[in-house]
């Protein structure tokens, strides 16, 4: 059952997503070769908790850390590690906090110094793809038209997008209804309504789109050992749009990246 929130609750959802943007844009001023993932998620917690905020991710479903770090083929729910990021690396970092009770959730995916192009395109690509599912997220619409616009955005460029993993609702628990596939028919799954809010976040690999998993029970990775990409948005429909609760404007700062990629989805 779609739970809609308030514009009340959306309000705190979006300090909850802030906190999430904040840590993100924290750690993309740290990320650099010979950087550990464990350093970055100890990072994370402390900025999170300074914030007077709790670790969404940590000790949820017995995950054992703030972030979720997964490089390279790592598709998603990479454990940090003590192994250091090498330059060329792709890591994509996805975070959780919980204030006032609401959760905020989402990722980016850095590169580490200097990356080839073929991998930088899979990054550009999957960026875009993120806007143009989250077009979609507007009254009249349903699930199925924001996974179609992904897939079809995604598969154009020859890309493969995972089907096992998938976006969702986001609320006072992590993972509420709907669903998110990053694919889909349109005109298909449940009807967006006025006070959703969901967390869009297209996987989408090099190769195949198929994955696997390690013995952690966590790390997934994709099948063919090509690389994954991975960025998410919170995102509640407000006055029949989309609008934005997380940012990557704190990643961009520190990045020296200008964008006005999320203007569109600002509501006055």
């Amino acid at each position: 059952m779609i739970i809609p929130k308030t514009r009340e609750e959306i309000e705190l959802m979006r300090e909850s997503a802030l906190i999430v943007s904040k840590t993100l844009g924290m750690i993309a001023s740290e990320i650099k070769p010979g950087v550990t993932t464990l350093y970055l998620d100890k990072l994370a917690e402390e900025f999170i908790r300074d914030h007077n905020a709790i670790p969404g991710f940590l000790g949820l479903y017995d995950f054992p850390n703030t972030l979720c770090m997964s490089p390279n083929a790592q598709v998603v729910h990479g454990i940090p590690n003590n192994n250091p990021l090498q330059e060329g690396d792709i890591i994509s970092v996805d975070c959780g906090a919980i204030k006032n009770e609401f959760y905020g959730d989402h990722a980016y995916t850095f590169a580490v110094g200097e990356i080839d192009p073929e991998t930088e395109k899979l990054l550009q690509v999957t960026k875009e793809s993120l806007y143009v599912g989250i077009r979609e997220f507007k009254a009249g619409n349903r699930v199925g038209d924001v996974g179609y616009a992904i897939q079809k955005y995604t598969e154009a460029h020859g890309y493969g997008v995972v089907r096992d993993l998938v976006g969702h609702g986001l609320g006072r628990k992590m993972h509420e209804d709907p669903n998110m596939p990053n694919f889909g028919r349109r005109g298909r799954g449940k009807k967006f309504i006025e006070g959703m809010v969901v967390a869009i976040e297209p996987m989408i690999n090099m190769g195949v789109k198929d994955i696997k998993f390690l013995r952690d029970g966590w790390t997934v990775l994709t099948k063919d050992g090509k690389p994954s990409a991975h960025f998410e948005h919170d995102v509640a429909l407000v006055n029949g749009k989309p609008e934005l609760l997380s940012t990557f404007k704190y990643v961009y700062e520190a990045l020296g990246i200008e964008s006005n990629e999320e203007d569109e989805f600002r509501q006055a």
